[in-house]
């Protein structure tokens, strides 16, 4: 059972409730009649991306992800590619090639999310799909159709590359600078819950300024690359790692990281984002998605209540 709410807060909600009556149709707030008291209901319940499950919404989803998945990995295999030719055999880490690398797969992916977005959602990793059905904001069916799309599409952007570039694919993921297959392995996790977390709130959880979702998650993917590429390539994905394994037919005995470590990684980010929504976090620190009005007025009548309620000094 949460706490209370303060008078100052439920007018706060109220006003932001009630400048919300005249959004858009077919919008959560839209439905609210002008006058009436918001819910917790229509305040605080999860936003979903509004996937419909009629054969040809699927069709476009499968169509849109395999498409979205194979361009972003296209053009981070290019770059990685690029970035190890020609091939180095000294084991200490080349820091400009790890940025460059960073940078390749960052950048695809704040280009091809923003561009995917509207009609998929952008997720191209099986493990973000997962943490969408987990958070409620993908149906189970369409997942099962998009999970083996993802991995499709890796497996075939691993081959143009292979088959386009000259020199052997230099774009699979190993183990290096010493790491062991535990050490890999919760590598791997950490870097992918930081990925989806990301993704949860800032694409999932519609806010202001969710149309910059994708430069956040972009920006989030490079920094996971930029710290785990040297260590174990910086998969966070298992159709990134599986389809050059499948291009080059190199499958380390401990491949299996590639895909345990994302799930865990995915399950973490879920589970706490599942709990911040069950604290109702959006009180904790109310007025984020507000107009500069809207806060100068919370902020005026928090100050007051404070003042009139103050116990005089004897």
């Amino acid at each position: 059972m949460s706490a209370p709410e303060s008078p100052d807060q439920r007018h706060f909600f109220s006003h932001l409730s009630s400048r919300q009556t005249s959004a858009a149709p077919g919008s959560p707030t839209a439905a609210v009649p002008a006058g009436a008291a918001p819910t917790r209901t229509t305040t605080n319940r999860l936003p979903i991306l509004k996937a419909q499950s009629g054969a040809r919404n699927n069709v476009t989803a499968v169509v849109g992800e395999f498409v979205g998945t194979f361009l972003f990995l296209f053009f981070s295999f290019a770059g990685t590619q690029l970035a190890n030719t020609p091939a180095s055999t000294s084991t200490e880490p080349n820091h400009t090639v790890l940025i460059f690398i960073a940078l390749s797969f960052g950048v695809s992916l704040t280009a091809n999310v923003w561009v995917f977005y509207r009609i998929t959602g952008g997720m191209f990793n099986p493990v973000v799909t997962l943490a969408l059905v987990i958070c409620g904001g993908l149906p189970i069916t369409r997942a099962l159709l998009i999970m083996p799309t993802q991995i499709l599409a890796g497996m075939s952007a691993a081959g143009v590359i292979s088959a386009l570039l000259p020199g052997p694919l230099a774009v699979t993921n190993s183990l290096g600078g010493g790491a062991s297959t535990a050490q890999g392995l919760f590598i791997e996790m950490f870097l992918t819950a930081q990925l989806v977390f990301t993704i949860l709130m800032l694409a999932v959880e519609k806010h202001r300024s969710t149309f910059l979702a994708p430069v956040g998650i972009g920006a989030s993917f490079f920094l996971a690359e930029l710290v785990g590429c040297y260590w174990t390539g910086g998969a966070l994905n298992p159709a990134r790692a599986f389809g050059p394994a499948v291009a080059t037919r190199t499958f380390p005995n401990y491949h299996w990281i590639y895909w345990l470590g994302p799930v865990m990684g995915s399950l973490l980010a879920s589970g706490f984002y599942l709990l911040l929504k069950a604290m109702q976090y959006q009180e904790c620190n109310p007025g984020q998605d507000a107009s500069g009005a809207d806060l100068e007025r919370y902020e005026d009548r928090h100050a007051q209540h404070h003042t009139t309620t103050e116990e005089p000094k004897v």
